[in-house]
């Protein structure tokens, strides 16, 4: 279950035991998810040789927990794991600003997958249509006689449709096979559902079947997500005024991404930092999530804007909301193979693959919203350099408390704030 209170006041301020500690203790994590979170090569040679081919070795990101989350009136601490600095930190920023209007409210669809059966060489569309349509009960009752935990748990084929497209190899007649995967993303079972229908189509339509897979663009599958966040709440000062200010400011940011794919790529790049970061800390395939967001930006609007859409309410207040593809799950895949995966699910104590897809779909739109309140106030560098000047004096060869001292000298000074300047800081220390 989540945890019963996300605001860790000064939970910054630990070192990185006393957090594990403390999430432990919050999470009720047992010792070898512990260890498996403290282990800086989690995942041994024998577990990754299983997950992927060719296996050489491991690399590890860092994982960390963004605070202040209240999602359906139920206080979250998220796990991500990225190597970006300051995401982390804005996501539990902006996530504490939307408390005083009961934090994130979600309303997802049911976890329905598409896959989708190519037919050849059909050479009457609509008559193929027609037979696939008297024989729909009978196709996915064949879908269903799969042995499957997820048809036993009410999941399974619920819908059978008919697409006929004109391509560059001419015409095709496309089937899709609407599946309710209930808590697994469910890849697999969508797939091998296709594999088993598609004979049975090619003797009912006379057609040649070429590809059997699921689409990644689940638009049967969405989460949607909003958070209202007061003009107060939004101000550096507490005065009305000055969120108003930033209020505006974070409108027409969000306005630009509408209206330009070139900025509406970079901002909805910053929803993925929340979304993906969640994504890989669960062991989700974040690829896929990526690509259903991406293409759902583009389809849903008739060309590619922006993922999340802000707005003012008549009382003033900012209102934020996110709608996406999220086709995730918690049983089956990495969510239940890597060990970190496992301990982070333990972390959030979600119950449904629609609970962890509520989470990933509010972390990205509180990281949207940390980006545009940056830029449209002190600009993205000042509060992403204040946390990246350490990566920098590492890279530049600092060692021990010369990477502080390098840090902190590179964002007193005034001016631009690069790898030269990094260097050059280094080097007058060390003289």
């Amino acid at each position: 279950m989540p945890v019963d209170n996300s605001r860790l006041k000064g939970f910054y301020k630990l070192d990185v035991e006393q957090r594990r500690a403390k999430i432990a203790e919050l999470a009720h994590l047992d010792q070898e998810q512990v260890a498996a979170l403290a282990a800086s090569g989690e995942l041994d040679d024998s577990a990754a040789d299983r997950m992927i081919e060719n296996v050489i070795g491991t690399m590890s990101l860092p994982v960390g927990v963004a605070t202040n989350f209240i999602i359906d009136g139920k206080h979250y601490v998220v796990p991500f794991c990225l190597e970006e600095s300051s995401v982390v930190a804005a996501a539990s920023n902006m996530a504490k600003r939307c408390h005083v209007k009961g934090g994130f409210s979600t309303n997802n669809d049911e976890p329905i997958m598409l896959a989708q059966i190519q037919l050849l060489d059909i050479s009457d569309h609509s008559k193929a249509i027609q037979q696939i349509e008297a024989k729909k009960e009978e196709l996915m009752a064949l879908a269903n006689s799969l042995p499957s935990t997820m048809i036993r748990l009410g999941g399974g084929c619920k819908e059978l449709s008919t697409r006929s497209i004109e391509t560059l190899s001419g015409p095709m007649l496309i089937v899709h096979i609407h599946v309710d995967c209930r808590d697994a993303m469910g890849a697999n079972a969508v797939n091998t559902m296709a594999e088993l229908l598609a004979p049975e189509l090619e003797v009912m339509t006379g057609g040649r079947s070429l590809l059997r897979i699921l689409s990644n663009l689940a638009t049967e599958r969405l989460a949607r997500v909003s958070a209202t966040f007061t003009p107060e709440e939004m101000s550096n000062n507490g005065e009305r005024n000055d969120g108003e200010a930033i209020i505006q400011g974070i409108l027409e940011a969000h306005h630009f991404a509408m209206a330009d794919a070139y900025r509406a790529a970079t901002h909805n790049k910053g929803v993925m930092n929340g979304i993906s970061a969640v994504a890989v800390a669960c062991g989700q395939d974040w690829r896929a999530v990526e690509a259903g967001c991406h293409a759902y930006a583009a389809v849903h609007h008739g060309r590619y804007g922006s993922i999340t859409h802000w707005e003012k309410d008549a009382e003033g207040n900012l209102v934020g909301t996110i709608e996406t593809p999220m086709a995730v799950g918690i049983v089956g895949g990495a969510s239940k193979v890597h060990p970190v995966a496992r301990a982070n699910l333990e972390i959030l104590g979600v119950e449904s693959a629609q609970e962890l897809a509520s989470i990933m779909a509010a972390a990205g739109l509180a990281q949207n919203l940390g980006a545009l309140r940056a830029l449209a106030t002190s600009g993205i560098q000042k509060g992403h350099m204040r946390l990246h000047a350490k990566n920098m004096a590492v890279s530049a060869g600092a060692v021990g408390d010369e990477i502080e001292r390098v840090a902190q000298r590179l964002i007193s000074e005034e001016g631009p704030k690069t790898q030269t300047r990094v260097a050059e800081i280094l080097e007058e220390l060390r003289s």
